[in-house]
């Protein structure tokens, strides 16, 4: 990448403290976001205050590791551990536990912060140091109040897409008031069959909001995290502009918007494939993968999270089979349905009568799958995904079209963005679960692998994935778009 000398020389030094929320989905981005703007600057470091969540999820230690022994200008502070909420509450309602577990963590951060200004100010070396502003995940949106005790910028770092600002914004227009709720206006909004959004050309389902917006306390958390992101500097945004080009004008041309900073895709394939690329069971997967013939198989992956229980796990199962397609199925059974016998094996109770010696050796099924090098496999010609934002752009990266099956949080919103409003995806047909007990019935698991593997919309969302996998390598490039907007967040900032 070009690096401006006159620019360099005439800068000072400055430090940008992130505070990235620490799962993978988050994490691993932002840090990616931090090595681009040093690679781009010399004169630029960042301070990561890690936060350690009280449950699982806190992949930080290695990803730390490898980012430390690899980038000097990325240093990485602990912030103390403090008691969490009541666990029930995490259940109950995350967005509120998220609210609470961020203002107990933020008197931690404001004196890590308050050193590490005062350190560089009371510096005698000619090489002093500024901090220039806050980078605050938007799952930590609160601590933005340490910025503005302390006078520094905020940015905002938001790891989904363009399609949930709009969402926050329709919010803050919705409501005016964003700490009185009543439940007549929350009532009102859950009887919206649809709904208009900016940035939006399709009417939107109520049903497909996130799943935190079916709580009325939760509905609130969101209206407040909209308001207040109305007051930030600027919003980085992990998406690249010509993905969601509608929705970017769109929240531009918001007089009250703050600057958006389309800066992605923000994909570290080393680092995240480091703990796993060369162990037994990835090379296993990939060796099978060898053995097929080209755009054969179809993978299903569903997120760290993404678990069934025994009687999904049969529908799939008949469905893979009905559809006659070979297929790498990564599977996790939520209630533990597995044998011990060895790290890949399952009880085969788990799967119809005779499944697993029907399918021989079309079939691969596993409980974890180096999901990169998998997508960017030349065998692999379908994903059918939980439509989380990382997986969603590792799939258009790697030009492979996408069946989505969203299971929680943002995912249904995120499936149609992707399904219906940017025709890059084949949605898998909900119906029938309404009337199998919630259940995906085997039927329309196998039409929807049938659709992307042959159907008629396959060459349509197979040319458009492909086109838009060379749009986002381009965006990357010097004088691309996504280069160009980290270019700005450094000129209009430092």
């Amino acid at each position: 990448m070009t690096k401006n000398p006159e620019r360099v020389r005439e800068m000072k030094k400055a430090e940008l403290i992130f505070i990235p929320l620490p799962g993978t989905s988050h994490l691993l981005p932002i840090l990616e976001l931090a090595k681009r703007l040093i690679d781009r600057d010399d004169r630029i470091s960042i301070a990561v205050l890690l936060i350690k969540l009280p449950f699982g999820g806190n992949h930080a230690i290695n990803t730390k590791s490898h980012t430390a022994d690899t980038n000097s200008r990325i240093r990485f502070i602990d912030v103390p551990q403090v008691d969490p909420p009541p666990m029930q509450l995490l259940m109950t309602s995350p967005e509120t536990y998220f609210s609470l577990f961020t203002d107990k963590n933020t008197p931690h951060v404001r004196k890590i912060v308050e050193d590490i200004v005062s350190s560089h100010s009371h510096s005698d070396s000619n090489d002093s140091v500024r901090v220039t502003g806050l980078v605050i995940d938007v799952g930590f949106l609160r601590m933005m109040d340490v910025a503005i005790q302390l006078a520094l910028p905020c940015y905002i770092f938001f790891a989904s897409n363009i399609g949930n600002l709009s969402l926050m914004s329709y919010l803050s227009t919705r409501h005016a008031d964003a700490d009185q709720i009543s439940t007549v206006e929350f009532q009102s909004f859950l009887d919206s069959e649809l709904v208009t959004l900016p940035g939006f050309v399709n009417p939107v389902p109520v049903s497909v909001m996130p799943s935190g917006f079916f709580n009325k306390d939760g509905y609130t958390i969101f209206v407040q995290v909209a308001h207040r992101l109305k007051n930030v500097n600027g919003i980085i945004v992990n998406t690249f502009s010509e993905l969601e080009s509608y929705a970017l004008n769109s929240f531009s041309r918001g007089g009250s918007n703050p600057p958006l900073y389309t800066v992605g895709p923000l994909l570290d394939l080393q680092v995240h494939q480091a703990n796993h690329d060369n162990s037994d069971k990835s090379q296993k997967i990939l060796k099978w993968l060898d053995d097929q013939p080209e755009s054969s198989v179809v993978f299903l992956c569903f997120g760290m999270g993404g678990t069934f229980g025994p009687e999904q796990v049969k529908e799939i199962a008949t469905g893979l089979e009905k559809s006659e397609y070979r297929f790498l199925w990564t599977l996790r059974v939520s209630d533990l349905h597995q044998s011990t016998d060895s790290d890949d094996g399952y009880d085969p109770d788990l799967f119809p009568g005779g499944f697993l010696e029907r399918i021989g050796g079309r079939g691969m099924i596993c409980r974890w799958a180096p999901q990169v090098k998998v997508l960017q496999h030349k065998a692999i010609g379908g994903f059918v995904s939980h439509c989380g934002w990382n997986s969603i752009l590792e799939s258009l990266c790697c030009g492979v079209p996408i069946v989505t099956w969203p299971l929680y949080a943002e995912q249904k919103f995120n499936a149609f963005m992707m399904a219906k409003e940017l025709g890059l995806a084949a949605a898998i047909e909900s119906g029938s679960g309404k009337d199998n007990g919630g259940l995906m019935a085997a039927e329309e698991i196998a039409k929807a692998v049938r659709n992307v593997m042959d159907g008629d919309q396959r060459d349509e969302i197979r040319k458009k994935t492909m086109e838009m996998a060379e749009i986002s390598r381009k965006s990357l490039m010097e004088g691309g778009s996504s280069f160009v907007s980290i270019g700005k967040f450094i000129d209009l900032n430092f």
